[in-house]
């Protein structure tokens, strides 16, 4: 599965569980997305995309709900910036033009 589609399939699975009252849980997505549980476990952007499900729809706004939303956010946003940082870093590699061997002439 490619990644914008697994990430629409979590985003359709939480959709689907809090339009039918289910509660947004790791195993459900994993049921209804047909993604493997540690497979979503391992992936911070999905992890992020269900935490965010689970902190939005069933947490009042309190300050300790706004506290743990802010919390969950940045770590979505740390995942985020690592990954910039790598794509980055990457390209970087990519232009770099290649080393010229020194000749023993």
């Amino acid at each position: 599965m490619a990644r914008n589609d697994t990430l629409a399939a979590v985003e359709a699975a939480c959709a689907d569980l809090l339009s039918s009252g289910q509660p947004v849980t790791f195993p459900n997505v994993a049921r209804l997305s047909g993604i493997s549980r540690p497979a979503l476990y391992r992936n911070a952007s999905l992890r992020a995309v269900i935490e965010d499900h689970r902190a939005r729809h069933h947490e009042p706004r309190t300050l300790s709900a706004l506290n743990a939303e802010v919390a969950h956010l940045r770590t979505a946003l740390e995942a985020v910036s690592e990954r910039v940082r790598s794509q980055e870093e990457r390209i970087r590699r990519l232009e770099r033009p290649p080393r010229r061997k020194a000749s023993n002439q």
